[in-house]
């Protein structure tokens, strides 16, 4: 696979570190990137190439792309894993904020779908690696936003599956359950801020409760779990649709198939009072 070239988002820390170290191991030629190049040193000194980008940048991801294509040609995988979770109370939390969590989570996301499409359709081969969640296909109080956003890359996603199909374009989606990974303290901290002084900080403390514990080994796994999945989607001669990973993962992904709203509503407010 050493002609093969991929792009890993996000890759500073956690899933996207792992993923391309995974990469690379696998002999694709990796790059990975993220806002901070000084957090991608072990990557440097493994062979990944780094450089900055910022997925809500346009002249940023659109001059990434334009030097992997310089460089190779070519990019054959697109690992979309930039991200993270806004939460507090849809009154509470400026509307400034939850814009960028769409920048962040899903106009990023499509943006470098549409600076890769053209060239993967000329080689008539290619795959579009989204990284969503188990948040997804569930819900949390005070987490509307980046719920919102990961339900926006499901659809999108399964949409862009079907249109890049006759290309032989593969449109994977990758729905992590709980991962211990620094997302879990930005998330806490946006929540704690965003809620303190307010009408839901009793409320707020409950759910912030529930973020910790997920970090847990009992109840999650290690970044690494999820590098694999994303590795095999990658290398795979016929990938999945989608892989719900992590401890837990097909576990919620059942329920929410199986169980109706108000039941599922019940199960959720117990789990966050």
């Amino acid at each position: 696979m050493t002609d093969r070239v991929a792009l890993v988002t996000g890759g500073s820390s956690g899933i996207g570190e792992q993923t391309a170290l995974r990469l690379q191991a696998a002999g694709l030629t990796t790059y990975a990137v993220a806002r901070r190049v000084d957090r991608m040193t072990r990557l440097a000194e493994s062979g990944v190439t780094t450089f900055a980008m910022d997925v809500t940048d346009d002249a940023s991801m659109a001059g990434g792309i334009g030097r992997i294509l310089d460089e190779h040609g070519r990019v054959d995988v697109l690992v979309n894993n930039a991200g993270y979770g806004s939460y507090g109370a849809v009154e509470n939390v400026p509307i400034d904020e939850a814009r960028r969590q769409f920048e962040v989570n899903v106009f990023g996301l499509a943006r470098l779908v549409q600076l890769v499409t053209p060239r993967m359709r000329e080689q008539r081969s290619g795959r579009i690696i989204n990284i969503s969640s188990v948040g997804g296909k569930f819900y949390e109080p005070l987490g509307a936003w980046y719920h919102a956003t990961k339900f926006a890359v499901e659809g999108f996603s399964d949409s862009l599956r079907l249109e890049l199909a006759p290309y032989g374009i593969r449109v994977v989606i990758v729905e992590p359950g709980p991962i211990r990974t620094e997302w879990n303290t930005i998330a806490r901290d946006g929540l704690v801020a965003s809620s303190a002084g307010t009408a839901y900080e009793r409320h707020a403390e409950g759910v912030r409760a529930r973020i910790e514990s997920g970090e847990a080994p009992a109840v999650s796994s290690g970044p690494d779990v999820v590098a694999k999945a994303i590795t095999k989607a990658a290398t795979a001669r016929r990938p999945k649709t989608r892989y719900p990973v992590g401890r837990g993962a097909r576990s919620i992904v059942t329920a929410r198939r199986l169980l109706p709203d108000r039941a599922l509503d019940a199960v959720i407010g117990r789990l966050y009072s």
